[in-house]
């Protein structure tokens, strides 16, 4: 299975962005979406995630700004992010957990998409 983010960039505090994920490969279906972010020095943490169901969750330093949904035919989640802070600055990064029928859910990670937010 492969994930593949785009969307980030530049932008000024206060805009916005919108982050896309799109999962590909041989997999049952997909359970959990969502979004994690990384500064350097720091563990991951989370930003959003969404069931199969579309009920979501957020980080509290996002919630009222960001909105994470899915579409669950094009095994996509996305990410839009209003009033951005320049705190909000970090990799970020596509998360998507994998059914395969058989075993165990695995856990996938896309590889990444810069966001920075200039004050």
């Amino acid at each position: 299975e492969q994930l593949v983010e785009s969307g980030g960039g530049l932008v000024q505090s206060g805009g916005s962005l919108r982050l896309s994920c799109t999962a590909s490969g041989s997999f049952l279906s997909i359970t959990t979406m969502g979004w994690y972010r990384q500064t350097p020095g720091e563990q991951r943490e989370l930003v959003a995630t969404i069931s199969n169901s579309g009920e979501p969750n957020y980080a509290a330093s996002v919630k009222g700004r960001f909105t994470v949904s899915r579409d669950n035919v094009r095994n996509s989640v996305y990410l839009q992010m209003n009033s951005l802070k320049p705190e909000d600055t970090a990799v970020y990064f596509c998360y998507a957990t994998f059914y395969y029928g058989l075993g165990n859910p695995i856990d996938s990670w896309g590889q990444g998409t810069q966001v920075t937010v200039l004050s």
